[in-house]
């Protein structure tokens, strides 16, 4: 078999033909030899399709970065000459391309237009044009179109469109039963009988969304997973009796509030009573020489009491005499100095003479 030149224009077919429509991906060309018995609009057969083939189509399909068009009646190849638009009846997802034993198969989104048209049996086949060299292998898949004028024949007539909701099956009968199904399931849907394609599947989506949420709030319930609503507000009751907390073991915030407050004043008290204690047994003990050392202490709280009164020497002679720092008879310092009583308070407490004067004047 001779190969194709790149420097030579290929072949390009334009040929109706009949395919089979599998769940949600439509047969676009056949696998092996093909022909077109009663001709076709531009090229001729037989072509040949190998699974080798189709994945080099499959390969530069998914190099595109736009759907493949499908079109009627190929108008998008004869507008340059007739000036006559080329709408689109769906598109092709050039990335679903794929490959099954009986040919290249493909996703089809069909306009709302082309679906009723189709539904109403006003088109039923699919033509694809595609470009082949001259031992008849088909080289891409260029665009496709509807047409009731199918120049390759292989069997019974078969319908073009695949949906994902409704399964075409091939013969006649067959797409009358699909007919009775689809109204069926408006009527289930709760759709008027004339609602579209785009509808239905919003409708069916929202089924599916509200089937997943009944399910997630069965499973967080416990429930089983054919509990009916009913019993599944039932679970929710017993779940949120069985939670309830056993109110005998707290109080109302205001009481806790209450007690806490009760609390600090407490230990404010006991504060306060322990810091009066502490300096009434410091000046009892001469630790604490005076009023004013009390006073100055009392104001730094009790930790800065403690602290003074365990670095500070118990003196005897101002415990005996009672004379607040005063040195005892016989014991009299010269004029403006200190006696040794009063020496040892400056030395405990760290501060100068003139400090301890200060505070405590004659």
């Amino acid at each position: 078999m001779k190969t194709h030149s790149l420097h030579t224009k290929p072949r390009v077919a334009v040929c109706a033909l009949s395919v089979q429509a599998t769940n949600d991906k439509t047969r676009l060309m056949p696998s092996g030899t093909f022909h077109a018995p009663r001709g076709a609009a531009e090229g001729s057969g037989p072509w040949h399709l190998s699974a080798e083939q189709a994945q080099a189509i499959i390969r530069l399909a998914a190099a595109r970065s736009t759907d493949i068009a499908i079109d009627y009646e190929h108008q998008t190849l004869y507008a340059e000459k007739n000036g006559k638009p080329a709408p689109a009846s769906g598109w092709l997802d050039p990335r679903s391309l794929e490959w099954r034993d009986d040919g290249l198969y493909g996703a089809i989104t069909w306009t709302a237009a082309a679906s009723a048209a189709i539904d109403a049996h006003e088109y039923r086949y699919l033509s694809p044009v595609f470009p082949y060299d001259a031992n008849g292998v088909p080289l891409d898949l260029l665009h496709l179109a509807l047409t009731n004028t199918p120049a390759i024949d292989e069997g019974a007539a078969q319908l073009a469109a695949a949906r994902m909701a409704i399964t075409h099956d091939v013969t006649n009968d067959a797409q009358e039963i699909d007919t009775v199904k689809r109204e069926q399931l408006i009527a289930v849907l709760g759709l008027a009988k004339e609602a579209t394609d785009e509808q239905i599947d919003t409708a069916i989506a929202a089924l599916k969304a509200g089937d997943a949420d009944a399910k997630a709030l069965r499973e967080a319930l416990g429930a089983k997973d054919d509990a009916k609503p009913a019993e599944a507000v039932a679970a929710l009751k017993a779940s949120s009796a069985t939670a309830a907390p056993d109110m005998s073991q707290y109080v109302p915030k205001a009481v806790y509030d209450e007690q806490g407050t009760q609390l600090a004043a407490l230990k404010a008290n006991s504060n306060t009573a322990e810091l009066d204690g502490l300096i009434k047994e410091g000046l009892e003990d001469g630790r604490i020489p005076g009023k004013a050392t009390a006073d100055w202490l009392r104001v730094q709280g009790i930790a800065a009491c403690k602290a003074h009164l365990d670095g500070a020497p118990s003196i005897a002679a101002l415990k005996a005499t009672q004379t607040q720092g005063k040195a005892p008879e016989g014991t009299k310092a010269k004029d403006g100095e200190l006696n040794e009583a009063e020496l040892a308070v400056c030395k405990s407490m760290g501060i100068s003479t003139e400090q301890y004067r200060a505070a405590n004047p004659a």
